[in-house]
């Protein structure tokens, strides 16, 4: 595989960071739908069978992706209250991540002229990720916050009704609800 060759001129790392936040805060904007949607009571209630249950989590997962991502991360943050320092690390690495993978657009510069390539990027924030949660140690305690926030998804999309959820165009195309291109119809020749 090529490495990624950038053509673009160096910009400094605080161009760079606030690129990585503004396309953070557009994302967040425009692909989270309103809480108030989210968490609207006129809408839940009891699924008739397991099957219709997991058809409104498949439904409701999709329409509200970021909103149950969101929620998850809370979650696991949340269960790291106690521990401060850990807490504030592990935010600081999640926030390396958006800032440095996600949402960069740019290259990363060292000395400030060279290129660093993509993979070693990835390598240091897999390292870093890695390094804090051995250190502080709270593996344990962030898988617990995490599967806290998708229980609390699961029983959400269950009960949340998914009637009068409407996807955007290239929403629906995306998760596989419409096809791209129009319809198909069969060939003549069969």
């Amino acid at each position: 595989m090529a490495a990624s060759v950038y053509t673009t001129i160096p910009i400094s790392s605080t161009e760079m960071i606030s690129r990585s936040f503004h396309n953070l805060s557009v994302f967040l904007s425009v692909r989270r739908r309103p809480w108030s949607e989210f968490v609207a009571t006129d809408v839940f209630d009891k699924p008739e069978s397991f099957d219709t249950a997991l058809v409104r989590i498949k439904k409701n997962s999709e329409y509200f992706r970021l909103n149950y991502g969101l929620l998850v991360l809370a979650c696991a943050l949340a269960s790291l209250i106690t521990q401060p320092v850990s807490l504030v690390l592990v935010a600081g690495v999640i926030g390396l991540w958006l800032l440095l993978y996600v949402f960069r657009e740019d290259p990363v510069f060292m000395f400030g002229d060279q290129p660093i390539n993509d993979r070693l990027v990835l390598m240091g924030l897999v390292i870093i990720s890695l390094l804090t949660i051995v250190f502080t140690g709270v593996f344990q305690t962030l898988m617990f916050g995490l599967g806290i926030g998708i229980i609390i998804s699961a029983i959400h999309g269950a009960f949340r009704n998914p009637d009068g959820l409407f996807l955007n165009e290239d929403e629906a195309a995306s998760t596989g609800f419409i096809g791209r291109g129009g319809p198909k119809f069969p060939s003549p020749s069969s």
